[in-house]
């Protein structure tokens, strides 16, 4: 047997960690001393002739080498004659043939893999093994061991049970610990996983030796004709057996590749309702693993159940009224216990689809809190699994510092000092703790900041958000500006506000529709003041705040540029409108969006940063001007959008 991999670290060619590199130096030079003692005692003893024949017969198996699917792992019928040599011969003939038997194997390992420590390791396990088996057979059985006796029979089977065991537990034992290395793995999880069912290949070694012990009174070539069978059946065996376990494997893996497909597909829609982006569940997925090794989790399906739940947590998002789930700043008594039945919902559809690892409560208790104060069941400390508590951290962080409708992202650090705040009552210290120390390791190692939120669409080609620096005046055309505040000065109604800078802005802005939208704080909706130009919303319709993307603009306090104008246009208009482009900017009075100026142009990109700089000088003009419209008719207008208040996530 000999491994293809041993102890390389991972994406690093051949270097391997100190405690690796240790290891399989101090096994190398073990096996150094054992070849080279059992070289110097055949070449000073006189060795039986067929030591020759079974080291030609090595030679020849190695060219019937077996893999172990799912590991790197190869062995071949070999072990056979390296055992019936150290029974026969004696343990440094035994040696010396098991040593040959790994550089015959490891010579058809591929070249890339191909190394001095990798033969020299893979030499030494064998070499060591047999040689210690056969040693200790020899010192309880003689180095003639006889069948006289009425237990002669009973006796010398004892004693190849004794060795086959011995050989077994050394040579698989040694290459289990530099797979577990390699893995950071349980070294019992490897062996029991890996390695338990080899043992047919030393059982028939031993009986093998048994026959040629008992058949050794006739002549060699009878016992070697009665001999060479064991080995060719236990090849074609295993060969059949390994054949339909690799098919199976490679079944199971198209079937677990269509699986995981669907979970994304389905994460997915939740997030596109929750408006979120893709990138969002794939930062919690991937910092969840991070984190669950580090805490050393290494059971695989504890792993493939994190990795789910990560994609997967929201799922029970699909039974909350979108105006609650994208609500900007607090939610009501009411609207929050909506809220937190998406738990629950979760985990009920995922326990119909019955995963084969444990998804359903991870993704049921991932709101619970430490100290107990958590919901849907109020589970205390580490009665939370370990998957939950893991996400909850996570999830918290990667949410906090990224933008949503209902407000704008945090910084690293505020968010940091948010779950060190929570240590200990909402979160697991422990996770936190680490977590933190993974942050700032991945800080150190100028990792890109967080994109950006884009607005959820099921087009591939998903519109991106134009960032919103300070605005400024724009310098093209002073004029215009000045005889739009002059015209805005004493407005009589919303609807002249919106006539009057459409008048001013259509020659400077490449649009084929325009839409002034006012804040209705009784609907926490965008109602149309004024329309002109090409179909686009109803004069009775409403945006909810949050939703397409007026509404979005109006939450976020952001604009956007040349997103898709369908998202924004009611349903019965989008399939036959020609409008392509959006143009939209908050008007913002303080700390509130009172109102959205939205722009619509037929072609794709219609608007460039020069169109965004003068609509937003534009919205500063409307701001006083509906101001003073608002303060006249003793009308409030107010989207209230603390960071303060918001800044705990709802995800």
């Amino acid at each position: 047997m000999e491994i293809e991999q041993p102890a390389a670290s991972q994406g690093n060619g051949n270097r391997m960690d100190r405690r690796t590199a240790i290891y399989v130096w101090g096994v190398i030079c073990l096996g150094t001393l054992v070849t080279g003692y059992s070289a110097w005692d055949l070449a000073t003893h006189r060795f039986a002739p067929e030591w020759i024949v079974l080291l030609l017969l090595t030679l020849i198996s190695g060219l019937a080498t077996l893999r172990i699917p799912g590991i790197p792992i190869s062995f071949s019928i070999g072990d056979i004659f390296s055992i019936v040599a150290a029974l026969l011969v004696g343990p440094s003939a035994g040696a010396l043939t098991a040593a040959l038997d790994g550089l015959v194997l490891t010579s058809r390992m591929a070249s890339s893999q191909r190394s001095v420590h990798r033969v020299l390791f893979n030499m030494a396990t064998l070499a060591v093994a047999t040689w210690v088996a056969a040693t200790a057979f020899v010192a309880l059985a003689g180095p003639q061991p006889l069948l006289e006796g009425a237990w002669g029979a009973v006796r010398l089977l004892v004693l190849l049970i004794m060795f086959g065991l011995l050989d077994f537990g050394l040579g698989t034992g040694m290459v289990a610990v530099a797979i577990s290395f390699e893995r950071r793995a349980s070294l019992l999880s490897i062996w029991r996983a890996h390695f338990v069912g080899l043992w047919i290949t030393y059982l028939g070694g031993v009986f093998a030796a048994m026959l040629m012990i008992v058949l050794r009174r006739t002549s060699l070539t009878e016992a070697l004709v009665l001999i060479v069978p064991i080995p060719v059946l236990l090849y074609v065996t295993f060969r059949h057996a390994l054949g339909r376990s690799e098919d199976q494997i490679e079944h199971l893996a198209k079937m677990n590749k269509v699986y995981l497909s669907a979970i994304e597909a389905l994460a997915q829609a939740i997030d596109a309702k929750d408006q979120v982006t893709h990138d969002h569940i794939r930062r919690v997925q991937e910092d969840s693993l991070r984190v669950a090794r580090a805490l050393k989790v290494n059971d695989d399906l504890e792993l493939q159940a994190i990795r789910a739940a990560s994609l997967l947590h929201d799922v029970g998002k699909i039974a909350v009224p979108e105006h609650i789930l994208n609500k900007p700043g607090r939610l009501s008594p009411s609207e929050f216990q909506i809220m937190k039945k998406h738990a629950p919902v979760g985990a009920d559809i995922l326990s119909v689809i019955g995963f084969p690892y444990p998804v359903a409560p991870i993704v049921r208790h991932h709101h619970e809190n430490w100290d107990g104060s958590g919901y849907p069941d109020g589970l205390v400390g580490e009665a939370i699994p370990l998957g939950a508590r893991i996400l909850a951290v996570v999830d918290c962080f990667d949410a906090l510092t990224s933008d949503r409708p209902y407000r704008p992202r945090l910084e690293d650090h505020d968010a940091m000092k948010i779950l060190t705040d929570r240590r200990g009552t909402m979160y697991d210290p422990k996770v936190v703790d680490l977590f933190v120390e993974l942050q700032a390791a991945k800080s150190s190692g100028a990792q890109p900041a967080p994109a950006p939120w884009k607005p959820p669409t099921a087009d591939p080609h998903r519109p991106q958000l134009a960032e919103s620096p300070t605005p400024v005046r724009s310098e093209l055309d002073l004029e215009t500006f000045y005889d739009l505040g002059r015209a805005l000065d004493a407005p009589a109604s919303d609807s002249q506000i919106g006539a009057t800078l459409w008048a001013h802005l259509e020659r400077h802005v490449p649009a084929s529709a325009f839409v002034l939208f006012m804040y209705e704080e009784s609907s926490d909706a965008l109602v149309p003041r004024y329309q002109a130009g090409e179909r686009t919303v109803a004069s009775d319709s409403q945006i909810p705040l949050g939703q397409r993307l007026s509404g979005w603009v109006a939450a976020a306090r952001q604009a956007i540029v040349n997103s898709d104008a369908r998202l924004d246009l009611d349903e019965d208009v989008r399939e036959e409108s020609l409008l392509r482009s959006v143009l939209a900017v908050p008007v913002i009075r303080g700390d509130r969006t009172i109102s959205v100026l939205a722009f619509y142009g037929r072609g794709l990109d219609a608007f460039t940063e020069m169109h965004r700089r003068t609509a937003e000088a534009a919205s500063y003009v409307a701001a006083e001007s509906i101001a003073r419209l608002a303060a006249r008719e003793g009308v409030g207008y107010q989207v209230k959008l603390s960071r303060r208040d918001t800044a705990v996530s709802r995800s």
